[in-house]
């Protein structure tokens, strides 16, 4: 297995949920780790909070906006000074029928569950072909194979990361570039609608930290080989 002690990451929406536990066990496993979220109070409390464990760098960033992609790869560059692992991991949800969504609600699905993971991955694969290799881990869902009523703008948006990240590997996977999706199910995080039933005890429900260690272990993985895709589901879900 492959160590991550000195490797540099890059987590999006890391401030709390999956992409908070993602962070921190990266740090755990001796990665320095940038990280970016919308908010800059929330950033700065983040950052304060995870600083005992490792080297952690947070910078406020939309990253539906090219621009502020950018600029937040740009100050990892100064921080930094390399780029070895990119996670994927901020997105959202809007839930609505088809005929009920606005076409700004389809556009806010698609723009931070897809778009944005191609700005950051854009940036990145730059740097990895100069750093000799990396790796880009995208956080999908199970809704991007399994439709639900109500979902269309979530569903086609992580069904659309699959396959980005698929064709991803096809184009760079020559480049030393190794690709992941994971595809979680209902996880206990405050993410709100979808068809789970997350009122009352959420016991049964997969744990933010699970997805991290999934997201770990991707990583660890001897260079030979690439996992490419993960579906994880609560093994004991409500009846």
């Amino acid at each position: 297995m492959e160590t991550l002690s000195g490797k540099v990451a890059m987590v999006t929406g890391a401030t709390r949920g999956i992409g908070r536990a993602i962070a921190e066990r990266l740090l755990r496993e001796g990665a320095s780790v940038a990280f970016c979220a919308r908010s800059a109070e929330t950033v700065a409390r983040a950052t304060e909070e995870m600083k005992p464990l490792g080297n952690v760098f947070g910078s406020p960033a939309d990253v539906t906006d090219s621009a502020q992609v950018r600029n937040f790869f740009q100050a990892v560059d100064r921080n930094f000074g390399a780029l070895d692992i990119l996670v994927n991991n901020a997105g959202a949800g809007l839930f609505r029928k088809v005929a009920e969504m606005t076409p700004e609600e389809w556009r806010r699905n698609i723009d931070l569950n897809l778009n944005a993971p191609f700005y950051c991955a854009h940036e990145a694969l730059s740097r990895f072909q100069k750093r000799g290799g990396g790796f880009i881990v995208n956080i999908s869902s199970l809704a991007g194979k399994n439709a639900f009523s109500g979902g269309a703008g979530y569903n086609a948006s992580k069904a659309g990361l699959n396959a980005f990240t698929e064709a991803m590997m096809l184009d760079h996977r020559q480049e030393n570039v190794r690709t992941a999706y994971v595809m979680p199910g209902s996880v206990d995080t405050g993410f709100a609608g979808g068809p789970s039933d997350r009122s009352g005890d959420r016991a049964w429900m997969i744990a933010p930290e699970d997805v991290a260690e999934v997201v770990t272990m991707i990583l660890q993985m001897p260079a030979r080989t690439m996992v490419s895709r993960v579906e994880m589901r609560p093994s004991r879900p409500r009846k």
